[in-house]
């Protein structure tokens, strides 16, 4: 017999500031919307002036693969639209990671950011 639940010991984990993981189905649901939100980002002409980069996204295998791939993405961005484009662009994506990557993984503000 366990001493505690599952549920109890998620809820005490939650108070204590560790919340809990998402579960499978959210977190695959989730990873398509942003794979697809990424290359929507990307626009008509970039999946044929930067096939490899589509490629990445479209076969990324998790929400973190995805994360890093956001600098690449940023890159081919500014590539074609400029770097304020891209950047406008990316933090319209990084929100949609919220509460699906581990707390390590979040974006931290920058002192550059006035």
């Amino acid at each position: 017999m366990r001493w505690l639940k599952p549920n109890l010991r998620n809820s005490i984990y939650s108070l204590l500031g560790n919340p809990v993981a998402p579960s499978d189905s959210i977190l695959e649901s989730g990873t398509e919307d942003i794979r697809e939100s990424m290359l929507l980002v990307l626009g008509e002409t970039g999946p044929s002036q930067f096939p490899h980069i589509t490629r990445r996204i479209r076969y990324a295998n998790d929400v973190q693969s995805l994360w890093y791939l956001r600098g690449d993405l940023m890159a081919v961005l500014a590539a074609i639209h400029g770097e304020v484009t891209a950047r406008e662009k990316i933090s319209s994506l990084t929100g949609q990671f919220q509460g699906l990557l581990p707390n390590s993984l979040g974006s931290r503000s920058s002192p550059l950011v006035g």
